[in-house]
């Protein structure tokens, strides 16, 4: 304390010698007005913009309300039943049940408290027991502590909400007016996240929009290309523009892992699960289902991992999407597994179709038709064989079964539908007589035509293994690579031919290829056979109307393949998967590399999706056959450009020319500015011709060092 006064009485001084006056008048200081005291925090902005509303600490808190009103003697037992109910949903924390009394009459309020260890437990509690009802006259109401709060801050008086002036946005399609006619796509690599056009015609990219720290995870292009999402740990986001991409619409939801689109846009799902604080429990699960456009939930799911794990694969047991989009792009339809029913939900109410699921024992997998809202369901065979397995399709919303097919001896079951949903392929696995191994054949629906007749197809060499199948988008064909060698073979099959439209035929069959996987061009005709993996990214670009390779070519360690949406590139490339060569190749829908971008810790390659064109199929058909005619306009552009690019590389040659004479200049002249010297080191001599000098070589002896040393004699 000596120490603090000393040092105190030298500021003192100091300040004496300097005449400050030290004296302070507190009653005469004026703060400057507000809670901040002027002083804006760096968070004020985003405060004011999104009004956030902080987490008040009590979100493991719920409250229980319409509890009976018992007196002292019963207090413990009511506890005891509360307990007990509430603890099969979470870990109470030790005091965390706290039930009031009346300090005159000694009776219960009525309600309890009760408080779990995470907020999770609390929300799950709450969507549980709310409506629970304990007798006849006793029917829980059950809300979150952190509700009364916000309850209490709506005003007695109804105020109409203050009407902002419109600022129109910017035209969200604008840049499917591009005059070059050029997809975007988007990638990410290490911190950053760029959204570039492909420019084919000049062999490179143009960005258009970069940004750092734009998600914390990953991003995804909306079904028709109109939204780009961003994931973050508080929720996702969707940007939209054609230059630049401003946040259009937030969706509040913590911890989210997975997002899914509505295929017309409409809708936005967004998952999470959560650990329980019990290492015995199963993960929580929060699904939300948000109004894209408004921001508003229009529904959400809440329960432990194990109501929505029906299925394989996904995300710690969980399927994914859990709810699969039907009814094509009028997003009227969306429906999720259960066990032993489908839960089918329409969009108008976001409830049950007749308020009830369709119930189907034993079902385990089922897919939307593309196009219209029509179920293909599969329940496998029971029984050792008494029940054999069968493909249902049900018409959606009568739940009108449209037909039925019954599969024998089957192992497992895979269904395909074709995009305009007019043929559905069921590749079923089936037993041979002894059981021991297993075949594979098909099952084709032709879903357009009357009584949905159905065909069987089965492979030459029944015993081969499928390795993929693809069907033509928006075409009448099929790929299949069947084999069990290193080589196996591809066989192209057709629904129709010029001679029977009614029976499937095979076009041809391609011997020994190194493909483990087929890529569809958009608009049919045209596939890529991949060799992805341990076929180290070979590369052939087919044209199936001819039957013929146009290009082989490889991409070493390519991990992802995808055309764009017009189908006149391709895009393959090597993630962070791989340490090494990360980065996109894009080819020509032939097989011609146009350009390779490298970037070092390469995550993600997106084509931006277009919207379905708004010709008519009649058209269309009309340009195809007229394509001279329209093509010309392109062709002149094309050598344009080409001319263009002629120039610039003539430019390009002509500066490095300039370039490699001005050097050649210089090197004279410093030659010539040297001469001098040159003739100095050779002793007068003016030649620098080296043939005019003979070359001799001279020893020369140099004494480096002498010691003397006395060596000892011995007799």
């Amino acid at each position: 304390m000596a120490a603090e006064v000393m040092l105190m009485n030298e500021v003192e001084s100091k300040a004496a010698q300097l005449g400050i006056d030290l004296s302070v008048d507190l009653n005469s200081i004026q703060l400057p007005p507000g809670e901040n005291f002027g002083i804006v925090s760096d968070d004020e902005d985003v405060y004011l913009d999104d009004q956030l509303e902080f987490d008040s600490g009590f979100g493991n808190v719920i409250v229980v309300d319409n509890l009976p009103v018992v007196p002292r003697e019963k207090f413990e037992k009511l506890e005891g039943v509360i307990r007990k109910i509430y603890s099969q949903i979470g870990v109470i924390k030790d005091d965390g049940l706290w039930m009031p009394t009346d300090p005159e009459t000694k009776k219960t309020l009525g309600y309890c408290f009760i408080e779990y260890n995470t907020p999770q437990e609390a929300e799950l509690a709450k969507e549980k027991t709310n409506g629970y009802k304990l007798d006849r006259s006793h029917i829980f109401a059950v809300n979150m502590f952190d509700d009364f709060d916000k309850y209490m801050r709506v005003p007695d008086e109804w105020a109409p909400p203050e009407i902002k002036p419109y600022t129109p946005g910017e035209n969200l399609q604008k840049w499917l007016t591009d005059e070059k006619a050029r997809d975007q796509f988007v990638i990410r690599a290490g911190t950053d996240t760029e959204v570039l056009w492909n420019d084919a015609r000049q062999s490179k990219t143009e960005l258009v929009y970069k940004r750092t720290y734009w998600t914390e995870s990953f991003v995804q292009w909306s079904p028709l290309g109109t939204y780009l999402a961003t994931v973050h740990r508080q929720g996702a986001a969707v940007w939209g523009g054609a230059t630049t991409f401003n946040r259009l619409m937030r969706y509040a939801h913590p911890q989210v892992k997975l997002i899914d689109f509505s295929p017309g846009e409409k809708f936005l799902v967004t998952y999470s699960s959560h650990e329980p604080s019990n290492p015995r429990d199963a993960n929580r699960v929060v699904i939300n289902i948000f109004d894209v456009r408004t921001g508003k939930v229009m529904r959400d799911f809440k329960g432990s991992a194990d109501e929505f794990s029906v299925g394989a694969g996904g995300v710690a047991g969980v399927s994914w999407p859990v709810f699969r989009w039907g009814g094509g792009k009028a997003d009227k339809y969306f429906a999720k597994l259960g066990k032993n029913m489908i839960s089918v939900y329409e969009t108008d109410t976001f409830s049950l179709i007749d308020k009830k699921s369709l119930k189907v024992e034993n079902v385990v997998d089922f897919s939307w038709s593309p196009t219209d809202p029509i179920l293909a369901l599969f329940v496998p065979e029971l029984g050792g064989g008494n029940q054999p397995a069968r493909v249902s399709l049900v018409q959606i919303p009568s739940k009108t079964e449209l037909r039925q097919k019954n599969l024998f001896s089957v192992s497992d079951c895979k269904m395909y539908w074709q995009s305009n949903g007019d043929y559905l392929a069921v590749k079923a696995d089936r037993y041979t007589k002894t059981k021991k191994s297993t075949y594979t054949g098909f099952e084709l629906f032709r879903i357009k035509e009357r009584d949905i007749p159905i065909e069987v197809l089965e492979l030459d060499n029944k015993s081969d293994k499928i390795i993929a199948f693809a069907w033509e988008p928006k075409g009448h064909r099929f790929a299949v690579i069947h084999g069990d060698n290193p080589r196996p073979d591809i066989s192209f099959y057709s629904m129709r031919t010029a001679h029977n439209t009614g029976r499937v035929s095979k076009l041809s069959t391609l011997k020994g290829k190194q493909a483990n996987a087929l890529f569809w061009s958009p608009g049919g005709r045209f596939i890529v056979l991949a060799g992805l993996k341990g076929f180290n990214g070979q590369l052939e670009f087919f044209s199936v109307d001819e039957l013929e390779t146009m290009a082989t070519a490889e991409h070493f360690m390519a991990t992802e393949i995808e055309w764009d949406p017009t189908g006149r590139f391709v895009a393959t490339a090597v993630t962070s998967v791989h340490e090494m060569e990360n980065g996109f190749n894009i080819w020509s829908f032939n097989g011609k590399l146009l350009y390779r971008i490298l970037k070092d810790h390469f995550f993600q390659f997106l084509w931006r999706p277009r919207p379905p064109s708004f010709l008519t199929p009649e058209k269309e058909e009309e340009i195809a056959r007229n394509l001279k005619k329209y093509s010309k306009k392109y062709e002149a552009e094309d050598q344009d450009v080409s001319m263009l690019l002629s120039e610039q590389d003539r430019e390009k040659r002509r500066k490095l020319k300039e370039e490699w004479e001005k050097w050649v200049s210089e090197w004279k002249q410093t030659h010539e500015e040297e001469n001098s010297e040159r003739q100095k080191l050779r002793d007068g001599e003016a030649s620098d011709e080296e043939e005019e000098y003979e070359a001799k070589e001279i020893e020369v002896e140099e004494l480096l060092d002498v010691s003397e040393e006395v060596l000892p004699f011995e007799d």
